[in-house]
């Protein structure tokens, strides 16, 4: 007589996505892998979105100046963050199929040669961004009174940026091994560090000095830098899937060249999509200081509720690279379908909570009324399109992941500067809609995407991709 083996619980599945899996996700229950995968993604991007959070709700009390001077140093971090995501997603692509096809040394040797280019990128970048932070500031359009109390911030946001890239890199090395757990605790110490300096350098709390809008900047940088440390400690001492050591680190030009070939488009990808984020508060910049802290105030609670969502989108992308090198293109398929159906509901909730509830969101966020109406507007405008970011995320995602990274970044450039800008600008000046006009840009644009995203994923071309 055969005795089945029950299905584990939903509490014992939680508890061991939080733990960190062994389990080979190419094999066994599709609907599981997707949650012992997204489970720690979710919560390793909801940590990503604190940050932004944290911060803003601290220099928030100190006006709108300073609001605007991070929402403009955001903005150029944008490109920062475009280059991380890049090479990430490289990574993240080559080690998920290393590691479906059982190639542990090849996922440990992509892995550390991620790590060299990320520091070379990352210390070139940083010297050029803290040289030349007001220049930088004022070509962005920056008020002199922006500029006075922001130029601290940007220099040392924009200097510190070895630590978001190499964080960037570790935790996608971690996601594509299916370590993502991992690189969940990671972000969790990361955080816990900023909320607790943030506020300390800001206001001067006992014996830190007291910092203004540059503490932010200080206390972000060393949660990250801490955080990316932990990373790469764990990193060489060995996962239960992935182990770096001092040999994988020998500079190889041939996998670089092979990492660079995939970060390439991934990076310009992520580029033309951030970069267009620039446009648009270039365009709601003109309307003055007040309505950018407001649109400020309102990006980063959307970013608050979408980097979870992207933790369901980094799992379907880990699931189709793992499956495609193990030659299982169905199930691949399968597996982001799945992560849609998830992501759209969790979106849709918190979308109708953010219509709902944007003005008493947006008001513990300052006490400048027209700061908080502003944003509460946005938000809900830009709140509207959350059921169609949810499949857009997954399906851009999961072209990635397959390594068809020229897909997205077409899609990218034709959704963002062919239509997002040019729309934005044409509501906002010629129709006379104001920056009401650059908020309604963004949900349009963001629909189009998932729309001609998911008709381009139903063709099929990405499983013949080779990483």
């Amino acid at each position: 007589m055969v005795t089945e083996t029950p299905a584990p619980s939903p509490w014992s599945t939680i508890r061991e996505a939080i733990r960190g899996s062994h389990q080979d996700f190419t094999e066994g229950p599709l609907g599981r892998a997707v949650v012992l995968l997204a489970i720690p993604m979710v919560i390793e991007m909801a940590m990503e979105s604190v940050f932004a959070v944290t911060d803003i709700f601290f220099v928030s009390k100190l006006g709108a100046a300073p609001v605007a001077a991070v929402g403009l140093t955001e903005s150029l971090l944008a490109v920062v963050y475009a280059l991380a995501m890049g090479l990430g997603t490289a990574v993240t692509a080559v080690v998920s199929r290393r590691i479906g096809e059982k190639d542990a040394e090849g996922a440990s040797h992509a892995s550390a040669q991620g790590v060299l280019l990320g520091l070379i990128v990352a210390f070139g970048l940083g010297a050029i961004g803290s040289i030349f932070a007001p220049q930088l500031l004022a070509l962005m359009g920056a008020s002199p009174e922006v500029l006075a109390v922001g130029t601290g911030f940007a220099r040392v946001m924009l200097g510190g940026e070895a630590s978001v890239i190499l964080l960037f890199l570790l935790n996608a090395a971690f996601r594509g091994a299916g370590d993502a757990a991992i690189a969940m605790r990671v972000l969790l110490v990361s955080n816990a560090i900023n909320i607790v300096l943030g506020p300390c350098l800001i206001f001067g709390v006992g014996p830190f000095p007291q910092l203004g809008v540059t503490g932010a900047a200080v206390a972000t940088t060393i949660g990250r830098g801490t955080g990316a440390l932990i990373a790469f400690i764990t990193l060489t001492r060995g996962t239960h899937r992935l182990t770096v050591r001092l040999r994988h680190f020998a500079p190889d030009a041939a996998q670089m060249r092979h990492l660079i070939n995939v970060a390439g488009s991934a990076t310009f990808q992520f580029i033309i999509g951030t970069a267009s984020w620039i446009g648009l508060v270039r365009i709601i910049s003109m309307f003055g200081s007040v309505t950018l802290a407001g649109y400020t105030v309102a990006i980063r609670l959307l970013i608050f509720a979408l980097m979870p969502a992207w933790g369901l989108a980094n799992a379907a992308a880990t699931l189709v690279g793992q499956n495609l090198g193990a030659k299982k293109p169905d199930r691949a398929e399968q597996s982001v379908w799945t992560a849609c159906r998830y992501n759209l509901v969790f979106l849709t909730a918190i979308g109708t909570v953010f219509v709902a509830f944007a003005p008493t969101l947006t008001s513990f966020f300052g006490r400048d009324a027209e700061v908080a109406r502003i944003a509460a507007l946005a938000l809900r405008i830009m709140s509207i399109g959350f059921p169609c970011y949810a499949f857009g995320m997954v399906v851009m995602q999961a072209f990635n992941g397959a390594g068809d990274t020229w897909t997205p970044t077409w899609l990218n450039f034709v959704v963002f500067w062919c239509w997002e800008i040019p729309l934005a600008w044409v509501l906002a000046g010629p129709l006379g809609w104001g920056a009401t006009g650059g908020f309604a840009a963004i949900p349009i644009a963001f629909s189009t995407l998932a729309a001609v995203g998911a008709f381009l994923f139903r063709g099929g071309k990405w499983k013949l991709q080779r990483v």
